[in-house]
Order: structure tokens, then sequence, then C-alpha cells
């Protein structure tokens, strides 16, 4: 097991919200692999939405119920891709700190 400070956020909550960590040695165990996919996935579709956003910026036609919409997943990317950020950045910090 890590030491309390290296415990690693991961791309998922728990009950009522709350943050999920990983507490191991082994970076290729299967938690660990899932949530580099999930990172991985949760990162692409962050990409896909700016892509989309830029259409419906220049569409003067859209509606406001679309635009809440995307807003909504807009929210939702960027709290995901603002969790993977903190956590690569913890293991930044926590790699840094080893060498």
């Amino acid at each position: 097991m890590t030491p309390q400070n290296e415990l690693r956020l991961l791309p998922w909550s728990g009950p009522d919200g709350k943050p999920c960590y990983l507490s191991t040695d082994d970076s290729g165990g299967y938690v660990s692999r899932l949530a580099d996919n999930i990172e991985a996935v949760q990162l692409g579709t962050a990409s896909d939405l700016l892509e989309q956003v830029a259409e419906v910026l220049h569409d003067h036609d859209v509606g406001s119920g679309d635009l809440r919409h995307m807003l909504t997943e807009l929210t939702e990317a960027l709290r995901n891709v603002l969790r993977v950020a903190i956590s690569r950045g913890h293991l930044l910090t926590v790699s840094d700190s080893q060498s």
C-alpha cells in the first residue's frame, strides 16, 4: 500500500458524490488500468464537446433549450477534466518528490 499522500484520485465519485481514491503500489493493476481508460474516455468526450460547441456558437438559430443542454454536458465534461488534471497533477508531484 502507498502512503496516505500518494493516493490516486479516481475518475468517478462514490456515494453522495464523495471522491474515491486508490491506494496501491501497482500502477498496472486492474483498478489503475480501469481509471486510466475512463480518464481517456472523459478527455475524449470533452474534446468532442469542444468541437460541437464551436459549431453551435456560430449557429444563431440555436434555441435556449439546446444551449442549456450543451452547457449541462460541458459542465460535466469540465468537472471530469478537472478531476483528471488534479489526479495527474498530484501523481506528478508525488513522482517528482520521489526522484
